[in-house]
């Protein structure tokens, strides 16, 4: 990774910017397995970043609903 802290944001902008590149073909073989593998690493850390974000949500909507059975009670 990146010496900067990586953001689902950032991450989702430079794989925009790869794909822009490798779509305008100008791209050299050397560069573009980089650019591939920068891409798989870019995909892997949005996914366990949704994946987490997920987990979250559902979490705190698990608490919130137990909270309000708890007052009904």
């Amino acid at each position: 990774m990146r010496k900067n802290k990586l953001t689902y944001t950032s991450a989702i902008t430079e794989l925009e910017k790869i794909v822009e590149e490798i779509e305008s073909g100008e791209i050299d073989v050397d560069v573009l397995t980089e650019k591939v593998k920068r891409a798989s690493e870019l995909i892997k850390f949005c996914k366990d970043s949704l994946r987490n974000t997920q987990k979250e949500v559902e979490k705190t909507l698990t608490d919130i609903e137990a909270d309000r059975k708890a007052e009904e009670e």
